[in-house]
């Protein structure tokens, strides 16, 4: 698209352009470093950093042109508001240019990054899903432009921090398919409560046309309640008889990953995950539904659900080290409820065996004024759950979890930071050994978790 067209869509004007007719080739980015031949460099103006600063820095990556709120003597399409600008730029090349893309969004309180990769492996191609967790104002229009014209499915989270987020971005994105994967705690200190999220999440299906599809959750009560919000059809999934897409005989193998029997209208089929967690079976079966709706008959949905890989760092990423002892990493972020998942699959992975189970913790955000309680609720949990070792890392919320594990009787060793923590799984960690790093960002666990894939100096793997 020439940069004359793209500054009649956002309403701007351009801005030391030598050839307005130049062509935008390559996805946006809002990361001077990651411009290439083409691309359209979004210069966001943040609270630390202002990206007018890198503008230059892109065009000499290649980038055609920048979007900004005032010239900066490089070749520009200056708008009013840059964010605003962008969001008016992805929705016109979704219903305009990519007119017969199909947009699935999700969201829900946890494993909608889960749920995206499952359902992004498992649609028929060609599929663009969200990178990373890319699930908010910036990065779903940008999701937008790795689209074309071929593109038959768009995955797209849908993230939210108060109500209202979710409505403006389906107004981007108007949802074919949504999806709600469950209605927690995260974020609830900002929410206030449970309700307050459930009328956030809910406002995604709120957005579905006549004829759209909203895929709930039977076993999230939240959730179920969204029926009456939606103009679309309505199609559950989950553990419940209810359930039109169901799980039924799940086991957990000595890795953590679940098979079970996928139940449908149509049929069944045998499903065995490549994830762990038993969380993944909800996850799988959201992604069933969706693949349903796409015209895929029950085995070729269990086959794909089979063959899909974890795509996303942090989320129960898991490797084997040289001498013996697996890193499970699912330090991405953490809530009560993930928090749970993430422990009984440490336990499902050493029960029975002659494995040690090793639970690093952190501290989980944005939980308001519950967050005493649901740290130490935590605490109580993993002491309920009989691990060889839970290591709790950081300031007053790991303390208050460590006042958890004390409740019930159990025990735990409570570290300031990463690097005494590292001290003592060099010194503690055995072969065999399943040590799960699990906490929000902030406190360093994707680092430790990282650092941890190296054996101990001084072993002989080291």
């Amino acid at each position: 698209m020439s940069l004359t067209a793209i500054a009649d869509i956002v309403g701007g004007r351009l801005a030391d352009v030598l050839d307005p007719d130049a062509q935008v080739t390559q996805p946006a980015v809002f990361d001077s470093r990651e411009a290439v031949e083409g691309s359209l460099f979004i210069a966001l103006q943040g609270q630390h950093t202002d990206g007018h600063t890198y503008a230059q820095a892109a065009i000499d990556e290649g980038a055609a042109a920048a979007l900004v709120n005032r010239p900066v003597g490089v070749p520009a399409i200056v708008v009013d508001d840059v964010l605003a600008a962008f969001g008016r730029l992805g929705h016109t090349l979704l219903h305009s240019v990519f007119g017969g893309a199909q947009v699935v969004a999700i969201t829900g309180s946890a494993g909608k990054t889960s749920t995206k990769d499952f359902i992004a492996q498992v649609l028929p191609g060609p599929v663009v899903a969200t990178p990373q967790s890319f699930n908010n104002e910036i990065g779903l229009p940008l999701t937008i432009t790795l689209a074309d014209p071929a593109t038959r499915f768009l995955v797209l989270e849908m993230g939210a921090r108060h109500i209202g987020d979710i409505r403006a971005l389906t107004r981007i994105a108007q949802p074919d398919i949504s999806v709600v994967t469950n209605v927690g705690t995260a974020h609830v200190g900002e929410f206030g409560s449970r309700e307050n999220i459930a009328t956030a999440k809910g406002e995604i299906v709120e957005a579905l046309p006549q004829g759209g599809l909203a895929v709930l959750n039977a076993d999230d009560d939240f959730v179920q309640e969204m029926q009456n919000r939606t103009q679309g059809r309505v199609v559950t999934y989950g553990l419940s008889e209810a359930a039109v897409i169901r799980a039924v005989d799940v086991t957990i193998d000595d890795r953590g990953r679940a098979s079970y029997v996928l139940v449908a209208p149509e049929g069944y089929a045998d499903v065995r995950l490549q994830f762990v967690g038993d969380v993944q079976v909800h996850n799988s079966l959201a992604a069933a539904a969706v693949a349903r709706e796409a015209g895929l008959s029950v085995e070729e949905i269990a086959a794909r659900l089979s063959e899909a890989l974890p795509r996303s760092r942090w989320r129960m990423e898991t490797h084997l080290r040289a001498d013996g002892v697996t890193i499970v990493n699912d330090a991405y972020n953490a809530n009560p409820h993930s928090m749970r998942h993430s422990l009984d699959a440490l336990a499902s992975m050493t029960g029975g065996r002659d494995q040690r189970s090793v639970a690093v913790l952190g501290r989980m955000n944005e939980l308001g004024e519950s967050s005493r309680t649901a740290h130490e609720e935590i605490g109580q949990y993993a002491a309920g759950l009989d691990l060889d070792q839970i290591i709790l890392v950081g300031g007053e919320e790991a303390g208050w979890m460590q006042q958890g594990v004390t409740k019930a009787e159990g025990k735990a060793v409570h570290l300031p930071d990463q690097d005494t923590a590292l001290d003592l799984l060099h010194t503690i960690l055995q072969p065999g050994d399943v040590v799960l790093v699990k906490g929000s960002r902030g406190v360093q666990l994707q680092e430790l978790a990282d650092r941890l894939l190296q054996p101990a100096p001084g072993s002989a793997d080291a």
